[in-house]
């Protein structure tokens, strides 16, 4: 199996077979049902550092609220949802981006888990990054294009850091 243990652990221990009595029935038949696979809170709830300065999870309006406020800083928004593949094909490199671009503050929004921010700021298609500064849209990128947000960061920020 390719999956590492504690995701194996997650697996086996969050989806589990139970077997129950029928208890309407005079008979001690046996009937297997499957529980509900859990979510677990742990894989959404923390600000997780990636690369060197990072890629932050937004959990609340509050947290984007705070993040908006930095001054003289880009602020590079990654609106994604955990269902949607080019979301996934294009995270390792603004993972990348952030590594390059130390000047600039990188992002991530759920928008299945904070709505009402992604509903504020108009997002309709996933991947969208929203580039900001000052507090301030200066730039949009629709959709999982590397090339078209590099150039839009390096519009704002310059060239990469060596």
């Amino acid at each position: 199996m390719f999956a590492t243990p504690a995701f194996r652990r997650t697996v086996l221990t969050t989806a589990r077979f139970r077997t129950a009595t029928n208890s309407k029935s005079t008979s001690n038949q046996t009937t297997a049902t499957l529980y509900r696979p859990l979510l677990t809170p742990r894989f959404f709830t923390h600000t997780r550092k990636m690369g060197k300065e990072g890629v932050h999870n937004l959990q609340t309006k509050a947290d984007w609220d705070s993040a908006l406020e930095i001054k003289d800083t880009l602020v590079v928004l990654d609106c994604f949802a955990t269902w949607c593949g080019p979301c996934k094909v294009i995270a390792p490199q603004v993972v990348k981006f952030s590594d390059n671009y130390p000047t600039a503050r990188f992002y991530k929004l759920d928008v299945d888990e904070v709505p009402d921010v992604a509903q504020d700021l108009g997002i309709r298609a996933m991947p969208t990054f929203l580039l900001f500064k000052d507090g301030a849209k200066v730039a949009e990128v629709v959709g999982a294009n590397p090339k078209a947000l590099e150039a839009a960061i390096k519009a704002h920020v310059g060239e990469p850091a060596q």
